[in-house]
């Protein structure tokens, strides 16, 4: 798939330590734009009726085996016409030699050729799950992403409502900041959402009062990580003395973000409450349905309600997002 963000080649070489055989420019120029990538085994046997020219191109050792079978007059056009149509990289694996007509036909059609030690199942695993995070949908949250019991926890509310000052009290309590105020939030595949801090802001915080602290600086590296899978969202809102509350847990509420539906609960706040509680509670309940309890459906069993008007133990939503 096509993306509208891109990379540099750069960044790959860095990120996988990759070799370069051929570069046409300075890496940092070419982009990388699909998270998909291509062996193009059909190709070198002259099938380019469905191509995705934009993908990554990896040779394993069933390509360069082909090509060294293949009368060399007969590879070196297969391997012009598959660098005619400009692929973004092409990476052999394996650290297998590079045949001839490969590398001319690289040089020829201006295409960067890399090389890697990894074998190719490893190594496409790694580059294709690095392109999700690297190239997937994502938005930009106001609220605090927090590693709570090690599960990412996304706090959403109005500004003032107590996000940051709530987020200093879980520190307190032994978890973990990941984002306060902008929380960078990435797709990466179908059912997964993961959230990160700007690289510029990351590690701190504010606190009305006090003003601008490092978490990382005052609670150590304990206190601090770079990127969580978002698995809650908690809403917290000024309590509104008109607005009826979930008093039971019976409903499981779920707020949409780049399409992927997340589990959420809605904290009414008011002098008093104990918001780092409540949360820390929520994340365990959320745990516990996850395992297949519920509450609600214990106490209204054990208060004799029969069987048919039970509540679920886990709704299919919340069951087949934590799968």
């Amino acid at each position: 798939m096509t993306s509208k963000f891109d990379i540099s080649l750069a960044k790959m070489i860095q990120d996988f330590k990759l070799e370069t055989i051929f570069l046409p420019g300075p890496a940092e120029e070419i982009r990388v734009s699909s998270t998909d990538v291509n062996r193009p085994g059909l190709q070198l046997a002259g099938f380019f009726d469905v191509f995705d020219h934009h993908r990554v191109q990896i040779f394993g050792k069933s390509e360069i085996s082909y090509i060294h079978l293949l009368d060399p007059g007969m590879a070196m056009e297969r391997c012009e016409r598959l660098c005619a149509l400009q692929p973004p990289v092409m990476i052999v694996t394996r650290s297998l030699e590079i045949p001839p007509m490969l590398l001319e036909a690289a040089r020829h059609e201006n295409v960067p050729l890399l090389r890697t030690s990894e074998n190719t199942c490893d190594f496409m695993s790694a580059l294709i799950a690095q392109l999700n995070v690297d190239l997937g949908p994502r938005i930009t949250r106001h609220g605090v992403l927090m590693e709570i019991y090690g599960d990412g926890v996304l706090i959403l509310g109005d500004s003032g409502v107590g996000k940051s000052e709530t987020a200093v009290e879980l520190i307190a309590r032994g978890h973990r900041l990941v984002a306060d105020d902008a929380v960078e939030i990435r797709r990466i595949n179908a059912h997964t959402l993961v959230g990160t801090s700007p690289e510029n802001i990351r590690h701190f915080m504010e606190l009305r009062g006090i003003g601008v602290i490092n978490a990382r600086r005052m609670y150590g590296m304990r206190a601090v990580k770079i990127a969580e899978r978002i698995l809650m969202i908690v809403q917290l809102e000024l309590w509104d003395e008109n607005k009826a509350y979930d008093r039971l847990g019976v409903d499981n509420p779920q707020m949409d973000i780049l399409g992927i539906p997340i589990p959420c609960v809605t904290v009414p706040v008011k002098p008093g409450r104990n918001l780092s509680v409540i949360i820390e509670a929520a994340t365990m309940n959320l745990r516990l349905k996850k395992l297949g309890y519920s509450a609600p459906h214990a106490l209204m069993k054990s208060l004799g309600m029969p069987e048919e008007d039970l509540p679920p133990q886990v709704t299919p939503e919340l069951h087949s997002y934590w799968q």
